[in-house]
């Protein structure tokens, strides 16, 4: 089975074209070595996927027929990504709520004033 249609059976991508784009992309990987969406897929390979800022690594335990419900998926496919990569990810989900929320608009007087007074040297 190609491995873009694999992704997509197994619920990681929800549309066969999201999965293909990420293979072009270079966002999947079998074995660290990115692929084409027509690569072939076969049982025991280590699959790599970069997606929402995060790197998944499944292992395909069996080829499912077609696309499966959310309840089979691990039937088929095994995830092993460490939860490292998630704690990355809430610390990136941290760093950007220091930020100004989004649609805030541009500073105000008193924002420039609170700004200058932060890096002012005494």
């Amino acid at each position: 089975m190609r491995i873009d249609k694999y992704l997509w059976c197994i619920r990681v991508f929800k549309t066969r074209s999201i999965a293909t784009d990420a293979c072009k992309k270079g966002q999947v990987k079998i074995e660290d070595t990115s692929v084409k969406p027509s690569k072939e897929v076969f049982g025991n390979e280590l699959i790599t996927v970069r997606k929402n800022q995060i790197n998944y690594k499944f292992k395909v335990l069996d080829i499912p027929d077609n696309r499966l419900g959310p309840k089979l998926v691990n039937l088929y496919r095994q995830d092993i990504t460490p939860k490292e990569e998630f704690q990355k990810n809430e610390l990136l989900k941290f760093a950007k709520d220091y930020y100004r929320k989004k649609g805030t608009g541009r500073p105000t007087k008193k924002d420039r004033r609170d700004i200058e007074d932060f890096t002012e040297e005494p």
